[in-house]
């Protein structure tokens, strides 16, 4: 059976002092919950993430909590969640675009750095557009344990600064996203040093998730769509449209000669039947989319695309910023 999550986001805007002095920021609550976490939709969920973070909107952090860091803001908001009934899976605060803290079975942080580099890819088939000598501005974004945004950065300057405008065929003779995220693991001292995860995005479309044990790759994809949620009881039960933004990852072993999971362009012409069936419709029109919601729409996702894609492991469906659904094959 299909496993769902729903997913929301909440923005504020907030002031707090630290070593650095007085500063701000523009906050993002990120949080997950399950169906049965006391969220009835995500966007219910949407609604419970903006009322946990309006007491912190416009305020000074360190009166509400000292030291006012992002991982220490993660308590109070999950407090104000679960006072309305929530239980949150996972819960994440961005406090900028590079960096923020989460928790999810522990707490860990997390920082994003990027380079610009080159790179080729030897065995890929003939006439493959990677074949050819081209370049990526990069971005590797690091998750620790028991370290802070500006450990992170230290850990990541030496190596940052080795592949910044360099060639990475210089280091690594067939530089896919997964083999320099193993690459980036091995020098980075994971996990002893603290990093427990980490991503590498060769555009904002495409990316590849390494653990040290199992390499997930996602692609990005959009489509138009109208709808209406049944029953929904306010606005959402008319008939209305979105721009939909999805991920679809992959996971499996890879592939010893072209060194990857799965190549991104056979992840989205996979795909692409999936989308055509549902860009420029009316999903509700469409069959088992009948309620019209963002959850059934993951769920129909998962069960149209795995077929066409073995190596699905997860989607994530997005009806608005941040709001949407997640859904894993069962």
């Amino acid at each position: 059976m299909t496993e769902l999550l729903y997913t929301a986001e909440a923005p504020f805007e907030a002031a707090r002092r630290d070593a650095h002095g007085w500063h701000g920021h523009s906050f993002r609550l990120r949080v997950r919950t399950p169906p049965d976490g006391g969220a009835a939709d995500a966007t219910a969920l949407a609604r419970s993430a903006r009322e946990a973070v309006a007491p912190l909107d416009s305020s000074l952090l360190n009166e509400h909590v000292e030291p006012a860091g992002d991982a220490a803001l993660l308590e109070p908001l999950e407090q104000r969640l679960r006072q309305q009934g929530v239980a949150p899976r996972r819960l994440a605060l961005r406090s900028a675009p590079d960096r923020g803290a989460g928790r999810s079975e522990g707490d860990w942080c997390w920082r994003a750095f990027g380079f610009e580099a080159a790179h080729r890819l030897p065995n890929v088939p003939s006439g493959h557009p990677c074949a050819r000598m081209h370049g990526h501005g990069y971005q590797v974004v690091l998750e620790g344990v028991g370290l802070d945004a500006e450990q992170l950065g230290a850990l990541w300057a030496p190596v940052g600064a080795e592949l910044d405008h360099a060639c990475l065929n210089d280091f690594l003779p067939n530089p896919t996203s997964e083999l320099l995220a193993a690459w980036l693991w091995q020098r980075l001292g994971a996990p002893d040093s603290g990093v427990r995860r980490l991503h590498v995005l060769e555009t904002e479309h495409s990316g590849c998730t390494y653990d040290g044990a199992r390499h997930t790759i996602w692609k990005a994809q959009r489509f138009e769509a109208a709808t209406r949620v049944a029953g929904a009881g306010d606005r959402r039960a008319q008939l209305h449209g979105h721009g939909y933004r999805l991920r679809i990852h992959v996971t499996a072993p890879l592939d010893e000669v072209r060194g990857w999971t799965l190549d991104y362009g056979d992840v989205k012409a996979a795909f692409g039947p999936v989308r055509e069936a549902l860009d420029h419709q009316r999903l509700d029109a469409l069959p088992g989319l009948e309620a019209g919601d963002v959850a059934s729409l993951a769920r129909w996702v998962v069960e149209a695309t795995a077929p066409r894609l073995p190596q699905l492991c997860r989607v994530d469906v997005y009806e608005g910023d941040g709001v949407g659904a997640i859904a894993y094959p069962g």
